[in-house]
């Protein structure tokens, strides 16, 4: 089976949502949440990533994206996904505070010596599906999805009270990520 991305119409507008290996809580330290909305910075500013809907949850990420630039979704969210994995890794191994180092290292160099493409740590699964959002009710079903997460979670009260979304843009507030594409 393939693990490439499925994505179809390179103009489209993309759901995605990707887990840490093992579905380890690795998010609920804010160091390793500043890499994912730094990292969507630069995607934005450099590779032309328009985002619609962001939210870090403790174990994965939700995105709703487009590439509008020169690179194919695929690729731009490849080197998204192989830059943050490098570098949450990294920042891992070099956090005197993370009491979890080992055990995490041990399951990342675990899933990624069965992975033939990877040579020593796998931070993401590989078992992404795209969707492609083509219509103002379904974009607005997988956005709303996003935002209630961290609600479904018990973390906040309201959508627009977690930090690590763009819950607060779509409520007309200021998220800390700029530039978010609201849609209503």
């Amino acid at each position: 089976m393939s693990r490439n991305y499925k994505f179809y119409n390179l103009d489209g507008v993309y759901f995605v949502s990707f887990a840490v290996v093992d579905w380890l809580d690795v998010f609920i330290r804010n160091e390793y949440k500043k890499i994912v909305v730094d990292s969507l910075r630069y995607c934005q500013k450099e590779k032309a990533m328009e985002i619609f809907a962001w939210c870090i949850m403790s174990s994965h990420i939700h995105l709703v994206f487009r590439s509008s630039g020169e690179q194919k979704p695929e690729l731009l969210l490849g080197d998204f996904k192989r830059f943050t994995s490098k570098a949450i890794v990294q920042a891992i191994t070099d956090n005197p505070q993370e009491s979890r180092k080992k055990l995490l290292l041990q399951h990342f160099q675990k899933a990624g010596s069965k992975s033939s493409n990877i040579s020593n740590y796998q931070f993401w699964r590989h078992d992404n599906n795209p969707v492609e959002l083509w219509s103002a009710k379904v974009i607005d079903e997988k956005i709303d999805y996003i935002h209630n997460n961290p609600v479904e979670e018990g973390l906040v009260f309201r959508p627009e009270d977690y930090l690590y979304s763009s819950a607060a843009d779509y409520a007309g507030e200021k998220g800390i990520l700029d530039d978010v594409i609201v849609v209503k």
